[in-house]
């Protein structure tokens, strides 16, 4: 057997460097570059290792240098989600607290299931010099360091003691990386002293392989039971999901609903895949769904989730589906998914799963009646949003964030992303934002990560430089985490960030204030003597002058119109640009269709705590399981 001899590092370089994916006849890199900050636990291992690719040429596999090892991994995902989950970048960490600062991103990678393939330094595998910087000593075992905390967060997790352990780790690694229904976070502990130690491994090891990325066959019975139910319902719903996006099954969706006159609904991770203004597109669906959606969902006599978990934003904590006899059908290529709600299962691709469901169903329709009620519901629905959009609708000095929400829209193209992740926007843009490609709308809410967005501004220009695309992000956001923009300026991408200031957290402001809370520590302020409480004047952050710190250039505007003018000239630049306009901390924001179970407090010396809970348990009694 011919062997070459490496370090452990250089080995992983070059097996990463020949992964391919393959869907559909189309090859790319499985692992298209490296993210990384090089500390002393992987400087002398994966960075020398990378060094050495790059200068030799004996591996191609980009390193991009971070600034923050969370946003390292949000970049990796958006990447990811942008390419279909058909590439996923590596992430290199140092030891110690470099390494437990990818833990969030690695939760948000498999809340969302995303892939994402993470190599935190761990500590010396021989343990002579224990303990050593960052270490951990733990009296319940020698082996358990810091970086177990990734095996709760990770679809696979695995810890390179020798070098040879490597070879059945690595191939591991990439079948999970690969796999639509187990994909996720993917961690290899590298401890600092096996990195660098060397090996004879077989040349074989480093061939070029391809992983297969298949399309399940639906099963000929699934889909007559599934049609079967179907065609028995009158007022079936289509719920989309992420799925539908990812198998690029959105052509089939709207021929399938054009055919068969079943509206579709869809969730965060769906919205796109039936552009806003289809006959039969209703927006979204559940907690923060549009009124259209959820006035269907709550008549419902069939639901199909195509792609979808069921997350409880969908479902409204288990309410929006108020028919008791309420059906439902999953298609989905996961199981787990396919079954919730005791659903009739039809386990396979979302495309072949709609084509089938089309072929079994090609001579029936829902009820003329029908169509026309889900056509009245899209009127008002389209009512209620211009009425979001109107230029009056605010009464304060500042403008509501609907209005910038609508002012963006209306600039912005079909092929340019919206990112967003956590707080009062994700809410409007599920019922406001009217997008017509299905990689137009990125927004992240399994996981609802502050900090998510700027960094993922980053890896969605990466994945497709040809779109334009715009970070929407609050300072609740900003705050936690802003460092990209330096990464964006050193990489010179091209990303327009729409900085939206109202000194405070609107959405757990809002919420606080409706569970009775009072908006109790939701406001940037300076504590108020007298009272001892966050609530004394607004604190002077000037965030437009971070963000030209960091590298970029930097528009304000100070209302709608102003927005707007600076959004053509932010289009017109070749640099990343922040946009930074201020809005009313107080909304107004999109009436509210529907509910999210969040526990009131059942007893209280607050009058209005009591009443919250009043309002709390009178929604908790139409809560069920879907039986």
């Amino acid at each position: 057997m011919k062997t070459v001899r490496l370090t452990t590092a250089q080995a992983l370089v070059r097996f990463l460097a020949n992964q391919y994916s393959e869907r559909d006849g189309v090859e790319q890199r499985l692992i298209p570059g490296v993210w990384g900050i090089l500390g002393h636990g992987n400087v002398a291992g994966v960075g020398q290792a990378l060094l050495q690719a790059a200068v030799t040429e004996e591996a191609e596999l980009p390193y991009y240098l971070a600034r923050n090892e969370q946003g390292m991994v949000h970049a990796a995902v958006a990447y990811a989600k942008m390419r279909d989950r058909l590439a996923a970048f590596a992430c290199t960490a140092s030891t110690g607290p470099g390494s437990t600062n990818m833990l969030t991103g690695a939760a948000l990678a498999t809340t969302n299931r995303i892939p994402v393939l993470l190599l935190p330094s761990d500590m010396f595998a021989t343990r002579t010099p224990d303990p050593v910087l960052q270490q951990l000593e733990d009296t319940r075992g020698g082996d358990v360091t810091v970086n177990d905390a990734f095996r709760a967060v990770s679809k696979y997790f695995d810890r390179i003691s020798r070098p040879e352990q490597l070879i059945p780790a690595a191939l591991a690694a990439m079948r999970v990386l690969s796999d639509p229904v187990e994909t996720g976070a993917v961690t290899l502990a590298l401890p600092q002293d096996v990195q660098a130690e060397a090996f004879d491994w077989p040349v074989s090891f480093f061939r070029r392989r391809v992983w297969h990325v298949g399309r399940p066959v639906p099963e000929t019975a699934a889909v007559e039971r599934a049609a079967r139910l179907l065609r028995g319902a009158k007022r079936p719903l289509i719920v989309a999901g992420g799925g539908v996006v990812y198998s690029g099954a959105h052509a089939q969706l709207r021929a399938f609903a054009e055919a068969t006159g079943i509206p579709v609904a869809d969730t965060h991770a769906g919205k796109g895949a039936v552009a806003w203004d289809h006959p039969c597109a209703v927006g979204g669906i559940g907690s923060t769904g549009s009124y259209a959606a959820n006035e269907l969902a709550r008549e419902a006599d069939v639901v199909l989730g195509i792609g979808t978990r069921y997350s409880d934003f969908t479902t409204a904590s288990h309410t929006v589906f108020g028919n008791p006899d309420v059906t439902f059908v999953n298609l989905n290529v996961a199981r787990l998914d396919a079954v919730k709600h005791s659903a009739e299962p039809l386990v396979a691709d979302a495309r072949l799963g709609i084509e089938a469901l089309a072929g079994a169903l090609t001579d029936w329709q829902v009820p003329q009646k029908y169509r026309d009620c889900t056509r009245e519901l899209i009127a008002r629905t389209r009512e209620i949003e211009d009425e979001c959009f109107a230029p009056g609708r605010n009464t304060g000095e500042l403008p509501a964030q609907t209005q910038i929400l609508g002012a963006l829209n209306d600039t912005l193209g079909d092929r340019d992303v919206v990112i967003n992740a956590a707080g009062s926007m994700p809410g409007d843009l599920q019922q406001l934002w009217r997008a017509r490609d299905p990689k137009a709308y990125h927004v992240e809410y399994a996981y609802s990560c502050m900090g998510y967005e700027v960094a993922a501004g980053v890896g969605a220009k990466m994945a497709d430089p040809t779109r334009e695309v715009v970070v929407l992000v609050g300072d609740g956001s900003y705050l936690m985490m802003a460092q990209e923009i330096v990464t964006m300026a050193s990489e010179g991408l091209k990303v327009i960030i729409v900085l939206v200031q109202n000194h405070g957290f609107a959405s757990i402001g809002s919420l606080s204030e409706a569970l009775g809370s009072q908006r109790f520590g939701t406001k940037y302020r300076f504590r108020d003597n007298d009272s001892g409480l966050l609530d004394g004047g607004v604190l002077p952050v000037d965030l437009a002058a971070n963000a030209a710190s960091l590298g970029a250039d930097v528009l304000h505007a100070r209302s709608v119109e102003d927005f707007r003018t600076a959004m053509e000239k932010a289009k017109a630049a070749e640099r990343t640009t922040v946009v930074h306009i201020e809005t009313d901390l107080y909304g107004p924001n999109p009436p509210a269709h529907g509910w999210w179970d969040v526990p009131v407090s059942q007893t209280s010396a607050l009058a209005s705590t009591r009443t919250a809970y009043e309002t709390y348990a009178a929604h908790k009694a139409t809560q069920r399981h879907y039986l």
